[in-house]
């Protein structure tokens, strides 16, 4: 369907939870807050997950991305993901995770139906990547690239940088992963939600400022879904940027979410949602339901409201699904 300023919209992204088994320094407090708990009788359960997927492929969502918190913290994931791969009109089922656990379920994950894979990795230094995620250990996640690259599943490596004095030597250690294989290492614009505030943002040019020096860039001068890309010449994979603050790509942006809590965020800067999981469970018709959604997706704002405070969002990021 279209929003009336006639964008397509194909692309919903799920929380399954906002449990994660990281606590990065920019995503998440240090100690976990009550309100981050979540009761298991609030999240959407594996049955109202696949059947909010099967009413918007209705209305012409042809992707899903599976996010949390932490999406393989979430038990019934391979379930969830056979569910969704049995729905008419699905063409793609994407994960977004942490890596950590990844290795041990990849292949089942694939087996079910899972077709491509996002890993949040903000540095291959194995100190820097312990204090930025409070604990995890850089070798488990990227045994589990190396697999999902040998089953052939495609990776895209996200990474968040914040100003830090190690910045140069992070920037050019990640992007050697893009070289030889086929990753596309995105680097993503700090968003200012929750914890993340208290953070200075590294721009684009500041990444291509340093990549240029190293390397010969090839502007590939288009858009894919909300990322701009780069090649360094020779290499196997592409460098991304996601700039959603300072190169706004509102205009182009095909995508919906939906909390681990039910409910439909059209915006990601907005803190307004609709409680799907409530119309569930009253039984409403899903016809009605359908119809609640588009109605709500078609008047979409034109643009984020990231420095509206009164009207932004509140939560964390873990809370939303990213």
């Amino acid at each position: 369907m279209k929003d009336k300023y006639g964008r397509e919209i194909d692309y919903l992204r799920i929380s399954l939870t906002t449990s994660c088994n990281l606590r990065c320094i920019y995503c998440m407090p240090e100690l976990l807050e009550k309100e981050s708990n979540i009761s298991n009788e609030k999240l959407l359960t594996k049955d109202e997950i696949i059947k909010i997927t099967d009413i918007f492929s209705k209305i012409g969502i042809k992707k899903i991305r599976l996010t949390g918190g932490e999406p393989l913290l979430r038990e019934e994931i391979n379930e969830i993901i056979a569910g969704i791969n049995k729905i008419e009109g699905i063409k793609e089922i994407c994960l977004t995770t942490n890596g950590i656990l990844l290795e041990k379920n990849i292949e089942e994950l694939k087996k079910n139906g899972l077709t491509r894979v996002n890993i949040s990795l903000d540095t291959v230094d194995e100190d820097e990547y312990f204090k930025i995620t409070r604990g995890g250990n850089l070798k488990t996640v990227l045994k589990g690239i190396e697999k999902a690259i040998e089953l052939g599943i495609k990776v895209k490596i996200n990474t968040v940088l914040i100003e830090s004095p190690k910045n140069q030597k992070n920037i050019l250690d990640i992007v050697k992963l893009s070289l030889n294989e086929n990753i596309d290492v995105r680097f993503i614009e700090l968003m200012p939600i929750g914890v993340a505030k208290n953070f200075k943002k590294v721009n684009a040019e500041k990444v291509i400022e340093i990549l240029s020096k190293e390397y010969e860039l090839e502007n590939l001068e288009h858009f894919e879904g909300t990322s701009r890309y780069y090649k360094i010449k020779n290499s196997t994979g592409r460098i991304g940027f996601i700039n959603p603050i300072s190169q706004c790509f509102c205009e182009s942006c095909n995508r919906v979410r939906i909390t681990s809590q039910g409910g439909l965020k059209n915006c990601l800067s907005s803190k307004m949602e609709v409680n799907i999981i409530e119309l569930l469970r009253e039984n409403i018709s899903l016809d009605e339901i359908r119809d609640i959604i588009e109605k709500n997706i078609f008047n979409r704002n034109e643009k984020s409201i990231f420095e509206e405070k009164e009207q932004s969002v509140q939560k964390k990021m873990n809370e939303i699904g990213g």
